[in-house]
């Protein structure tokens, strides 16, 4: 396999499951070393020991805390002496329910983890990067395809994801002149935890008006990842790259 990450550090949040822990394995596999993030302690741990803890070290971080996310900036700097110069945005959270019946809880749950939460994770470790001197910095945001689709029963998730485009654009000019690039990822109706509580109904419906007929895999999203991670997208910034098999 091709080893296009080597002598990279990638820092992984919602590293625990679904899309996170396939994007584990796959910049691990070009030859990352990973810090799988993820606020179930014991789920990255699952994570590495999935990977055969080889270069895959577990991290617990909380995105919707600003102290566990500076924490983990401090313990990865220490650990490493040096900052991850890829950080995945991976960590997010549905409340779903219709908008005249929606607590305020409920949204603001999803706007702490999906929002707020890339945007301290993003902040926090541009900061170290940008004293560390690293080079060729690359940071991917995961929005979803519900960003343009705003799903009914997803008020709460439709506006944060497309949230996180907005201030992927915005980063990606900030950041530029620091060599850092941000990009976002709008992956589509992906076989993992999160569209596994999707009823049946709506997941057939979905694969009906999918050109191709099928769910993704966490892979196939984890492998445009890599891309934007690796020096072959040197010059896609502020990019927001839909990966959904023509879902509209």
């Amino acid at each position: 396999m091709a080893q296009q990450l080597v002598g990279k550090l990638a820092l992984v949040t919602g590293a625990g499951s679904g899309i996170g822990r396939s994007t584990c394995r796959v910049l691990r596999d070009y030859g990352a070393r990973v810090i799988a993030g993820d606020r179930n302690l014991n789920a990255a741990e699952e994570t590495a020991k999935e990977l055969g803890d080889r270069d895959v070290f577990p991290l617990e971080i909380d995105v919707s805390s600003m102290e566990s996310v500076t924490n983990a900036v401090a313990k990865t700097c220490k650990q490493f002496n040096t900052a991850p110069s890829i950080v995945v945005n991976s960590a997010g959270i549905t409340r779903d329910g219709y908008l005249l019946k929606m607590p305020e809880r409920d949204y603001d749950d999803v706007y702490s983890v999906n929002l707020k939460g890339t945007f301290m994770v993003t902040q926090q470790f541009a900061k170290a990067m940008i004293e560390h001197q690293t080079k060729g910095g690359s940071i991917i945001n995961l929005s979803s395809i519900v960003a343009k689709m705003n799903n009914i029963g997803q008020a709460n998730y439709a506006a944060t994801k497309a949230g996180v485009i907005s201030f992927t654009e915005v980063a990606s000019k900030e950041f530029g002149k620091f060599s850092i690039r941000v990009n976002a990822i709008l992956p589509g109706y992906i076989n993992t935890p999160m569209v596994a509580v999707v009823p049946d109904k709506i997941k057939e419906q979905v694969v009906m008006r999918c050109p191709l007929g099928r769910l993704g895999d966490p892979s196939e999203i984890a492998e445009v990842i890599a891309f934007l991670a690796s020096d072959k997208s040197s010059y896609v910034n502020g990019a927001s790259i839909e990966v959904t098999g023509g879902l509209k």
